[in-house]
């Protein structure tokens, strides 16, 4: 009984499978306090810029941002007094976005996994983020939306996300790269979508 108890209780911010337990004790004192008291000397190496950098360069980085950018979020949900969900779990508010949105269609836009994606809601409606409905002609559809509760804490990540950005946007060039930055991340979403469907990448003339 008691087994039972434990496994009930448990945090699902710890639950993350992606958790990078080798980050070094520092950096998760550092992810702990506010950007803004970051000091030049705390902040990470900026990556060696080199020659020919390759397609798989730019995987290993988009697959290390993606882990740091989980520690990140789980580090500003747990200040905010969010224990309740994960940080996948917010994206998934954020994939929904103002939309009302089909389960399959939800699935489609943010790339999920059936069995993942069944998870994710059923413990976003238990957490009364988001409301679920199914469409009276056929009872096996649903849909899905933003409740209040999930709009709110779709506001409180946003009034978050702005110190960040105010960190990477420090002068008109560093607005520029991330402009370039998010325009190039978009064009390889699309190459890579181009690749699972059809079995190649199709490049644009």
């Amino acid at each position: 009984m008691q087994g039972n108890s434990n496994s009930q209780s448990r945090n699902p911010i710890h639950d993350e499978l992606d958790f990078d337990v080798t980050t070094p004790l520092p950096a998760i004192q550092r992810m702990a306090m506010s950007p803004s008291d970051w000091q030049e000397d705390q902040l990470p190496p900026e990556p060696e810029l080199k020659a020919g950098t390759t397609h798989l360069d730019i995987v290993r980085v988009v697959e290390r941002l993606h882990r740091r950018s989980l520690d990140l979020m789980r580090t500003d949900l747990i200040k905010a007094g969010i224990i309740d969900l994960s940080p996948s779990q917010v994206m998934m508010l954020f994939t929904i976005g103002n939309a009302d949105l089909s389960v399959r269609e939800l699935i489609e836009r943010g790339y999920y996994l059936g069995s993942n994606a069944s998870y994710i809601l059923k413990r976003l409606v238990e957490g009364e983020y988001i409301v679920r409905t199914t469409s009276e002609r056929d009872r096996r559809s649903a849909r899905v939306r933003l409740s209040e509760k999930g709009i709110a804490l779709c506001e409180t990540i946003k009034r978050i996300d702005r110190t960040y950005h105010q960190l990477v946007t420090r002068s008109e060039e560093e607005t520029r790269d991330l402009e370039i930055t998010f325009q190039t991340l978009m064009r390889l979403e699309k190459a890579w979508s181009n690749a699972v469907r059809y079995g190649e990448a199709l490049i644009d003339e």
